[in-house]
């Protein structure tokens, strides 16, 4: 699994002109799954995305983590974080885990991020057009993948 992780102060995903979900201070994250993931990638990845200490302290220091500051999450799923651009100009997605593996493994880590932070967990549709709109608070933005846990 691969996982853009946004640091927010607002967050919303827009589909046909309606917005399905937002967020206020928070996190905001494109996750991406391949066709090797399984439980054990949703675990780590989940902890990994709540625990980060990524948010300002009363000093201003990066020293608070999402369930530090009772931040809000939102998850949306992003197939081109699978993205090769080796030979040519068009991406190719064959690393991208198609619906059938991709979407219970995706409902499973928003279950499970919802059970570690103790809330809701907002997102986006899967599979659909969607418009992510946020304000980047920072910036911060962090890229982990669960198989390079370095």
């Amino acid at each position: 699994m691969r996982v853009v992780v946004q640091r927010v102060s607002e967050a919303s995903v827009t589909i046909n002109n309606n917005i399905v979900s937002s967020i206020q201070n928070g996190l905001l994250v494109l996750l991406g799954i391949t066709n090797d993931d399984d439980k054990n990638d949703i675990e780590w990845l989940c902890k990994k995305i709540a625990n980060l200490r990524i948010f300002s302290d009363h000093s201003g220091v990066m020293n608070q983590s999402l369930l530090d500051v009772n931040g809000e999450l939102l998850i949306v799923s992003q197939f081109t974080l699978y993205a090769k651009t080796k030979k040519g100009n068009r991406p190719s997605y064959i690393e991208a885990a198609k619906t059938e593996v991709s979407k219970p493994l995706y409902e499973a880590f928003i279950s499970y991020a919802g059970q570690l932070l103790g809330k809701e967990v907002k997102t986006g549709v899967f599979g659909a057009q969607m418009k992510v709109s946020l304000t980047n608070n920072g910036p911060v933005t962090i890229i982990i993948d669960s198989k390079n846990r370095e």
